[in-house]
């Protein structure tokens, strides 16, 4: 919504950093020995960044840009992560000098740019994980069986490269804590096959897909060490581990303020249209097939409770958050409605389509979101 005098702007993303801070630490007390490297492409503010390095955080990147956000508030090029398994060759080169030493592939087409602009680096090769239905699922862009992650680790070594570890990824949002147990046999095959080659790796990338919390209880992350770990203990010799969460630290942090642009009631059933949608906020809502459910509620807060279906701003009829809301019955242009568990992919996705403002954002410590209008505008 435009901005009015008295007003405080809308769409607004509110982003509570002590949350984002007890959601690193219970990775640090949970999953033990097992190194954290945020997955920076999900919520990129630089106070979230900059809380997160002072917290001891590691990081993974997808580009060069990424890595210079990191390099502005002081993060050592040597400890971050190059996870895309596909990258621009001058990316390669930007980060290479910049520091970074180890690059995720999946191709030998990607082993050959690796080779040229960043000879001698450590490679990590990316295996395809067991599909399991995951909340945000895979779709399998990435990765390799474990013969071809075999034959890729030594094509390597023949290239001067260094074969470095194994990497998969379950799919975002993965609430079932044995899914993690197929990818690491997988990872002792081929560490196996590799010994006989006399190649010996140093790492496993455990990956992200840890889940937060929306509508739906989340198993705790204990219940995931309680496979992680053994199937660590079951790998032909020990290994670096670590893990690239990205969702599970920053979305239960966040609350995104819309407001009602207008509603109406058509073949029976109520709208609510917001100034937040699927294209200036909430794209997951589209990749999800408008299954992935945000807590919501409203500033009216009335006892009288209806179904709305909620929706953004666009002209686009695609651009739909979810259905069948619980909202004040008496919703109506002006009030404004809370979407919760938004910390994560929510900004980074935005754009500015047919026009419509993408939200700004408002960093928050020592109070709860609720009571955020309190609290002091971040930087």
């Amino acid at each position: 919504m435009d901005h009015l005098d008295g007003f405080p702007p809308s769409p607004e993303l509110v982003i509570d950093l002590d949350r984002v801070a007890r959601a690193y630490r219970a990775f640090a007390d949970n999953l033990p020995s097992v190194n954290v490297h945020y997955a920076m492409k999900c919520n990129p503010h630089p106070e979230v960044l900059a809380l997160l390095h002072a917290l001891g955080s590691r990081f993974e990147i997808a580009s060069a840009a990424e890595l210079d956000a990191l390099l502005a508030i002081g993060v050592d090029p040597a400890e971050v992560l190059s996870s895309n398994p596909v990258k621009p060759l001058a990316h390669i080169a930007r980060q290479h000098a910049a520091g970074v030493w180890r690059f995720a592939f999946d191709s030998e087409d990607e082993l050959d740019k690796i080779a040229a602009a960043a000879p001698g680096a450590a490679v990590i090769v990316r295996l395809a994980a067991h599909q399991i239905r995951s909340g945000v699922p895979s779709e399998g862009k990435f990765g390799v069986d474990p013969d071809s992650a075999v034959a890729l680790m030594l094509a390597a070594r023949e290239r001067g490269l260094r074969p470095y570890g194994a990497a998969f990824h379950v799919g975002s949002q993965m609430l079932l804590a044995h899914a993690w147990r197929a990818p690491l046999r997988a990872v002792g095959y081929v560490m196996s096959k590799l010994a006989a080659e006399d190649v010996f790796l140093h790492m496993v990338n455990l990956g992200g897909g840890f889940p937060a919390r929306y509508v739906v209880k989340t198993p705790p992350l204990a219940e995931y060490w309680a496979t992680i770990g053994p199937g660590l203990a079951q790998l032909p010799y020990p290994v670096d581990a670590v893990c690239e969460p990205g969702r599970a630290i920053v979305a239960e942090a966040g609350r995104l303020r819309a407001t009602v642009i207008g509603t109406a009631v058509r073949g029976g059933r109520r709208w609510a249209h917001l100034d937040v949608g699927a294209f200036n906020g909430l794209m997951e809502s589209l990749e999800t097939a408008n299954q992935l459910r945000f807590p919501v509620s409203d500033s009216r807060g009335g006892a009288t409770r209806d179904r709305f279906h909620l929706t953004g701003p666009t002209c686009d009829s695609q651009d739909t958050i979810m259905f069948d809301v619980e909202l004040s019955a008496d919703l109506r242009t002006g009030d404004e409605v809370y979407l919760d568990g938004t910390g994560a992919y929510t900004t980074v996705y935005a754009s500015r389509f047919n026009g419509f403002d993408v939200p700004s954002v408002r960093c928050v410590t020592g109070v709860a979101i609720e009571t955020s209008d309190d609290a002091a505008y971040c930087g």
